[in-house]
């Protein structure tokens, strides 16, 4: 599969010194779903504006399906739709008008049934006589995506895609980011919401301070660093955990009625076999076993710890 973005060396450092983005080595597959993530200040919508062109990098080379956003920034930047952050929408224009107007932006010849199909897609076809002042916050995300849509750009960022929109509104984007991609769009998104990431991603990159310390396939990425919590519900009330059993870390929860284990799947010896048997030797009881996976949630802050 070929990298439809190819960032290599890059930097930027503002004018007080501030170091936003250091030495950012990253390379985006054609048809993927990539999604950034960071806490607060992280340098994730400074990276999207610089391969957007909106910022000037300090050092380093951005390409865009070959183009250099610099020295061939027009060509680049057709290939690119973004979606902001914030919604900076003409209030007083309608739904058909500003979409349509995005497109001859980027010096695209008319095509009413395109921005139809747009429309449709987004469930805004309905609303295309409106004016914007008149739609809902999450109508108005929505209508933002069809701008960026406009000129058929091969590559989609998404900054915060549902940042303020109703969990509802949220699945049925994630639902319209897949349909995106399966039309060919590579999409690229930054979002706070973890499960978002897990949900729709097909890698992750995580960024902070400026650095992506990690990039890797979600689901490869939910294997290697995800421990395994193993709940031990018994049939009594325990008072304290059993000194045999101290080797073990386990916590006491749900008013001492059960116990927990976390361990690591990768370790061909992760302990359970012989935690259950030390269980049956010191006479306690079991009502039930329960296994859960960690959450991208829980890797993420560990990595970010780490």
């Amino acid at each position: 599969m070929s990298h439809v973005i190819e960032i290599s060396n890059l930097n930027k450092t503002y004018d007080n010194d501030f170091k936003a983005l250091k030495d950012i080595n990253l390379s985006i597959k054609s048809g993927e779903i990539f999604a950034l993530l960071g806490p607060n200040g992280a340098g994730k919508t400074t990276l999207i504006s610089t391969v957007c062109g909106i910022v000037n990098p300090s050092s380093g080379t951005i390409r865009v399906n070959g183009h250099n956003v610099i020295s061939d920034f027009r060509k680049a930047r057709e290939i690119i739709g973004l979606v902001p952050q914030e919604l900076t929408t003409d209030a007083f224009e309608t739904v058909w008008n500003t979409v349509s107007f995005s497109r001859s932006l980027f010096g695209k010849p008319k095509n009413p049934k395109y921005i139809e199909e747009v429309l449709k897609n987004l469930s805004l076809w309905d609303k295309k006589d409106n004016k914007l002042m008149t739609l809902s916050g999450g109508m108005k995300r929505r209508v933002m995506i069809a701008k960026a849509l406009s000129h058929e750009p091969m590559v989609l960022f998404l900054d915060e895609p549902t940042a303020g929109v109703d969990v509802e509104l949220r699945k049925s984007m994630w639902e319209m980011v897949h349909k995106l991609r399966e039309s060919g769009v590579t999409i690229i998104l930054t979002t706070h919401y973890i499960e978002e990431a897990e949900e729709m991603s097909d890698r992750v990159g995580v960024i902070t301070n400026g650095e992506i310390i990690l990039t890797e396939e979600t689901s490869t990425l939910m294997k290697k660093l995800g421990k395994k919590e193993l709940k031990i519900d018994l049939r009594s009330t325990l008072e304290k955990i059993p000194e045999e059993l101290l080797k073990y870390n386990l916590s006491l929860t749900n008013e001492n009625q059960s116990l927990i284990y976390f361990y690591d799947t990768q370790e061909e010896n992760n302990g359970v076999a012989d935690l259950i048997n030390d269980l049956n030797s010191s006479g306690l009881k079991c009502r039930d076993l329960n296994t859960r996976q960690s959450s991208l949630e829980e890797i993420f802050v560990e990595l970010v710890n780490q």
